[in-house]
């Protein structure tokens, strides 16, 4: 845009001047004007119409695919922690497993014990039966004279 500048002619160039109040009328450009401009007639704008834009496809970093999946990770953990199976307790009773009661003697061990008890099944799990069914904190933790629960099983 240009703009009109009335510069007054100093008093001594009479040559481009016919009086020193005679205006001199110069066009210059916006960058050039040091005076105050006037604008003829309004200015109108003409904008077009927007454009449908497309969204930009999202780039992923590496960073940002790695938190991506590290937040995928964390979510199936918690629904896996949520949802997976657990055991619950209940009103009703369940059913007894059927017991005898044994005294240790001297000399006994948890091991002897399991081995008459089921002779003919695996007596690793079944000293596991007896230490928590009479809730035991280890296997050497047997007591003379005392009484133990000793599950009974089919021969």
């Amino acid at each position: 845009m240009c703009s009109i500048e009335r510069l007054f002619a100093p008093s001594n160039d009479i040559e481009n001047s016919v009086r020193s109040s005679t205006p001199i009328i110069r066009l210059t450009s916006p960058t050039e004007a040091h005076m105050s401009t006037i604008t003829l007639g309004q200015v109108h704008s003409f904008q077009r119409p927007a454009a449908p834009t497309v969204a930009p496809a999202v780039r992923l970093t590496r960073r940002g695919k790695a938190v991506v999946l590290a937040f995928a990770i964390l979510a199936i953990g918690v629904l896996a922690i949520v949802l997976g199976p657990s055991s619950t307790a209940t009103d009703l009773p369940g059913t007894p497993q059927e017991t005898t009661t044994v005294q240790v003697l001297p000399g006994h061990t948890l091991w002897q014990i399991a081995a008459e008890a089921n002779p003919d099944g695996d007596i690793r799990a079944t000293v596991d039966d007896i230490i928590e069914l009479n809730s035991l904190p280890n296997a050497s933790a047997l007591q003379m004279g005392s009484e133990i629960a000793v599950p009974v099983y089919d021969k």
